[in-house]
This record gives C-alpha cells, structure tokens and sequence, in this order.
C-alpha cells in the first residue's frame, strides 16, 4: 500500500500539526492505523495564506492545463484503487465490495465534473447588434472542503474535483474518524501536478473545524455531515452573502411500497436501502411505507427472515459480508439508544431488537420496529434502524412520507407505473428511485434535496453551478458615441 504521510499539506510542503496527538482505528478490531498531530488555529492560517497566495495562478492556469492534471488523478486514482479501497474500508469499517464502489468512483467523479463545467458553466457567446454577448464563469477563492466519514474519499472528491477545475483553491478538512483516507487523497492531489498551495488539508476535529470558518480568507464552505452541523454553519453565515455555502445534511429519507406481486423482491430493494453501509448513506431509507393487510404482512415476514440470515462481519473476513461495523463504538453506542428509545420512550414494536456484538463495541445487529401510529421523532438516525409505517391507502403513503422537515431521498416500489407518475409528482424530495433502492444516486444528475437536507446548492452534477460565478459581458467592435435621450451630443 501506497505510504500514508501522518503531517498536514500546507503550500505543499508536509509539515507536523501542532495541535493534540490523535489516531484512528479500524472499528472492526480497534487496531490503529494513523496517528499524528491536529492542526492548530496558526496552522490552519498558514494553509489560508498559501491557498490565498496562490489563486491568483491558479485561477488564470490555462482551462486545458487544469483538465490535464485532473486527467492525471484520474489515472492514479484508477492506479491505486485497490490501496485506496482497503484503507477505506479498513479505517471506516466498511465491506470490502462497498470500499472498492467508493475507490472506484474517485475516478469516475474527473469525466463527470468536466461534462458538468462544460455544460452548466464554462463560456459562450452570441452575436448581437452591437457586437456580442459572452458569458463566462469566474472562480470565487478558497473553498473550505470539510468531509464526512461515511464516504471520506468519494464525497470530498466530489467537492474537490468541480473547485479546482473552475480555478478555485482549497482548505481541506477530513473527518476526523478518517484522517488516513485524507491523508491518502491529498498525496494523489500533489502526485497529479496541482500546484503547491492549491490544495491543503489540515487535520483536525472540532477546533481544527471552528479555526477554519472563522477564518478572514475564507470565500465559501463545500460540507456533507449531520443536519445539527449544517444548521450551525449556515446559522454562522447568516447576513454574510458574500460566503458561498453548499450544506448537504442528510434526511428521514420515505420508502413506499404498494401493489406488487413479488413479496421478496420488494423485501430485497427496502432491505438494502436501509441497511447497505451499514444504515450510514445519508439517502438510507429511513421509514418504510407498507399496506396494511397480507401483502405488507409478507414483505415484513421477508425482511425479518433476511435480517436473521445476513452476513455481519469485517472488511478482511473471507466468507461475503453484507454490513461491517459502524464508524465507532461511541456511534455505535450512541445509536443503539436511539433505536432503544423507539420502542421505550415512543412506543415502537420492536421486531428485531439491535444488539450489540461481542467482535467489537462498533458491531450491532440492524434493529426492524413497526412504529405505526406512533408519534416518532423526525431525525436522522444515522445506522441501520429500519422504522416499519403501515398505511391504509397510496395517498396516505405520500402524505406520511412527505411529513418531515427534510427531503434528501425517497422511493416507490410498485408494479403500477401510474403510481410512479402520481409519486413523482406529489414527493417532496430530491433523489426519488422507483423499484430500486433509494441509495442509488447518479453522479450524472444533481444530489441533494430541499428542506432541512441542505441550502438548495446540490452536489454532484450541479456542483459546477456554486464553484463559479457567471460574468456577462456586452462587447461593441468600435467605440461609438452613444445616443442618450434628452442629451445633446
């Protein structure tokens, strides 16, 4: 595996953090796989200044030069996805099979970011009268990058990768579960070609986070994590439309089903958005919509029988695993009484309880309560807790399924296609699936949602639209007296 450096990239140097000592370790069996030291607030200033220093070149790098160094992190991402994978998975629990989807889309993400520029942004121009019209798109400064840890390479990237081909610098902040996969990336960025100052990451938790959005050179905030968090830094930035912000903060994501034949196979799509990465995909499907009567009967009988059959285990094990750890045992812990209080406080019935597995504190088994007619907290329980709503009719599915305050992700499974037709047009969401689990989201296409799952700057495809500003410009072949009503000329 490609050598991991335990120091910050600051105006592309590798330097020491001068902060705390801290580490990460793989959930699975609590063994450490990085440690080094946090950045401090006259760190994170240094790595500000370079990034500042440096955007003036950056910014005016000729388009095909930037293309080329993208190009060149596309090939060693392809290069090292086997390395990228396995220290994905082993620093955030994830299964094998799951980490190498993630590697791989590091690579995918340079072609779909240049499309997207191209399409949504970059220049044109249109004859007129007087000459022309050109629109062209400028970039805004440094971007702060703050990533999560559910997919601390791919979502980050995807961040990344649109900023600097728009010509913006970056201030990169890992999560601090994940600083090796952080770590990992920035050495790839330097490998590519950017230019030292260009890109630098800091490690660090919560301070190391406070220092970088209280910081005077900061231009805009690109962050994937918690609604709590989220909420905070667009609170931070209120009555400052000067700082661009791009907030995506998950959800309490509706899965509705409704008048199919095959009980197993709609069993199949609930359980893998529910519990695919072990329940932490932000467009996990949170609360599953059933009919009352035997056909929900039967897809509940299906989901319990798989969740007693399925494969729980590390990213190393040599038998197919379907669900890892979570990211800690603190989340694990923290979890386990969220999904607890579901039935002890609101009143679920508990169908499978989640239990807490002797491998290590991190591991638990997925939890499946029926919490029909109960009064259930509208938040993001961010692990595999499957909430079971049994409905009496289609329209009270969407009704129920559009009663929350976010809008991320939602789904329909059906045999009707009209259904699909009436879903779409009544859902309040962002990424809606029919008959396929409400994970599956295209880098193609925008992600993101409206309500509290984010500001309504969607990423991926749309990420081009808030990493340059549109400049329009009326250009006149010769200089002409202007004629002005009322003015003798």
């Amino acid at each position: 595996m490609k050598t991991i450096p335990n120091m910050l990239l600051i105006d592309g140097q590798w330097v020491p953090g001068n902060g705390d000592n801290f580490n990460s370790t793989d959930p699975s069996n609590s063994q450490q796989i990085w440690e080094g030291m946090t950045a401090t607030a006259d760190d994170v200033d240094r790595a500000f200044l370079a990034a500042r220093k440096a955007f003036p070149s950056w910014s005016n790098t000729p388009f095909e030069k930037r293309v080329e160094i993208v190009q060149n992190l596309k090939q060693l991402a392809i290069d090292y996805k086997a390395d990228l994978a396995e220290l994905i998975a082993r620093e955030t629990g994830k299964v094998l099979w799951d980490a190498s989807g993630e590697a791989g889309a590091v690579a995918g993400k340079v072609d779909i970011s240049l499309k997207a520029y191209d399409d949504r942004t970059g220049t044109s121009s249109l004859e007129t009268a007087f000459g022309r019209a050109d629109l062209a798109h400028r970039p805004h400064g440094v971007f702060a990058v703050l990533g999560p840890y559910n997919f601390p390479a791919h979502l980050p990237n995807g961040q990344i990768i649109p900023a600097l081909i728009a010509g913006n610098t970056i201030v990169y902040k890992p999560s601090e579960q994940c600083p090796a996969v952080g770590a990992f990336m920035a050495s790839l960025y330097q490998k590519a070609g950017v230019p030292d100052g260009v890109i630098n990451m800091v490690q660090g938790a919560r301070d190391t986070g406070a220092a970088i959005l209280d910081h005077d050179e900061l231009d805009g905030v690109l962050f994937t994590g918690s609604p709590g968090t989220g909420k905070f830094i667009h609170k931070k930035f209120g009555g400052r439309p000067e700082i661009v912000l791009a907030l995506e903060m998950g959800g309490n994501n509706p899965l509705l089903m409704w008048d199919v034949a095959d009980a197993k196979a709609a069993a199949s799509i609930i359980f893998q958005s529910n519990f695919i990465t072990t329940g932490q995909r932000c467009t996990c499907a949170r609360r599953i919509l059933l009919p009352v009567g035997e056909a929900g009967d039967d897809v509940i009988a299906n989901l319990v029988d798989m969740r007693d059959n399925m494969t729980i285990g590390a990213w190393n094990d040599e038998d197919p695993t379907f669900m890892g750890p979570l990211i800690s045992a603190d989340v694990a812990s923290d979890v386990k009484r969220m999904a607890d209080e579901l039935a002890t406080k609101h009143g679920g019935k508990v169908l499978r309880p989640m239990e807490s597995l002797e491998r290590s504190e991190a591991f638990v088994t997925p939890a499946i309560l029926d919490v029909t007619g109960k009064e259930m907290p509208d938040e993001e329980i961010f692990g595999p807790v499957m909430q079971i709503i049994r409905v009496e009719s289609f329209d009270q599915g969407i009704q129920i399924a559009n009663d929350t305050k976010y809008g991320l992700s939602a789904g329909l499974i059906s045999d009707d296609t009209e259904l699909w037709n009436l879903f779409r047009r009544n859902i309040r969401a962002g990424v809606v699936n029919f008959n396929r689990p409400t994970t599956g989201a295209a880098g193609s296409l925008p992600f993101g949602g409206p309500g509290a799952s984010g500001n309504h700057n969607p990423g991926a495809y749309y990420s081009a639209d808030f990493c340059a500003w549109p400049m329009a410009s009326q250009i006149a072949e010769t200089v002409e007296l202007q004629s002005s009503q009322g003015v003798k000329i």
